[in-house]
């Protein structure tokens, strides 16, 4: 993997670079559709590609790993092909489900084992047995087994954890060493920064992930439930640290505006069920704000859904039609959504990018935000 930086913007962090993969280019900043299960939900990768304009999509170790399993993805000759997808993959390593999802976990040095939100059976994880999933699955980025703690934690707790994240770091990157790609395309390992928000721990756990020397790296463990402001705060932190040629993942991160913020941080990748999930409950991300298209004030409405939108689904349906879709129950609906927020989101950085390149960005930031925030 070859990242080139190719514009800072001169009174912020923000960058615009391209990731190349053996799959494909990737222009930073980007947003990268989650698809848990291999597809993200709802959604035709036809679509994906050619309206949403998605460059990357996530897949996750856990679930995957759980259903179909490696079998079949390794029958089928990797992710890509099991899903109908040649552009880039990145997989989360399945840690954070593992603490979120697994009914009983238990923790320990080697790994931690668990029991299946499926079907109650147990399994362990550890450092090495993920990396040989993401081995079977052929994602372009790979994620090491990690622990992400939960806010808030007391500091020893935080410690600990971040140290046993770090020994977890070691012995993935030994066995990506000791083991081969399986398809004929180069997979390359992310490691995760922790810390919860202590500064210090925040520092070391930078310092640490930068020592690796790896292509790219993560921060993780955060948007968690903790304020907006500490969250940037520890991305301020952490980026004072990170390699200034190497790409920066944000994971798990977030609304619109958060995504703006990050990105005046140094951050250039990002990923979330936001757009999706939210879509599917109603609620749309617009050029003018936010809309809970399920209120009765849009029952007759007949407008585009956003007037400043590119996707087919703005230009081809109401507000007054969508509100109908969902009050109905119709599968329509939360379609629509989804793909309309997943565009806006894509070309929300798309802009970004354009506004770094054009050295515009911060002006068009401080016009930006309000709009994104916005409750309509």
């Amino acid at each position: 993997m070859i990242f080139t930086l190719e514009k800072r913007d001169e009174s912020s962090q923000a960058r615009a670079g391209v990731v190349v993969t053996d799959h494909g280019e990737i222009q930073t900043p980007v947003f990268m559709p989650v698809g848990t299960l291999g597809n993200v939900k709802g959604v035709f990768f036809s679509t994906l590609k050619e309206d949403t304009k998605a460059q990357i999509i996530l897949g996750n170790t856990y679930h995957l790993y759980l259903r179909p399993g490696t079998n079949i993805i390794g029958e089928a000759g990797g992710l890509h092909k099991f899903i109908g997808w040649d552009k880039p993959i990145l997989a989360d390593s399945g840690g954070y489900q593992v603490f979120s999802l697994a009914a009983i976990r238990k923790l320990r040095p080697e790994g931690v084992e668990f029991r299946s939100h499926i079907d109650g059976s147990k399994h362990i994880f550890t450092p090495e047995n993920v990396i040989d999933t993401q081995r079977i699955l052929g994602n372009d980025i790979m994620m090491p087994l990690d622990e992400c703690t939960p806010y808030p934690c007391d500091y020893e707790y935080a410690k600990k954890s971040m140290h046993l994240t770090h020994d977890w770091l070691k012995r993935g990157i030994e066995h990506v060493k000791n083991t081969k790609v399986l398809y004929g395309h180069a997979q390359t390992l992310f490691p995760i920064v922790q810390g919860s928000v202590f500064k210090d721990l925040r520092k070391e756990s930078a310092k640490f992930m930068t020592d690796c020397d790896t292509d790219g790296i993560a921060i993780g463990g955060l948007s968690v439930g903790e304020p907006p402001e500490m969250m940037y705060d520890m991305i301020e932190i952490v980026n004072d640290i990170l390699p200034v040629e190497k790409p920066r993942y944000l994971m798990g991160v977030g609304t619109p505006a958060n995504l703006i913020e990050g990105i005046s941080r140094g951050i250039d990748m990002f990923d979330c069920v936001m757009p999706t999930r939210n879509g599917r409950n109603g609620m749309l991300f617009t050029s003018e704000g936010i809309i809970n298209i399920k209120n009765k004030k849009w029952e007759n409405d007949f407008s585009p859904i956003d007037l400043n939108g590119s996707s087919f689904v703005d230009r081809e349906y109401s507000k007054a039609f969508l509100r109908h879709a969902f009050v109905s129950g119709e599968m329509i609906g939360p379609v629509i959504a989804s793909v309309h927020n997943l565009r806006f989101y894509v070309e929300l950085m798309e802009t970004t990018r354009q506004k770094i390149l054009e050295g515009k960005f911060s002006e068009w930031k401080n016009e930006i935000l309000p709009r994104l925030e916005n409750r309509l």
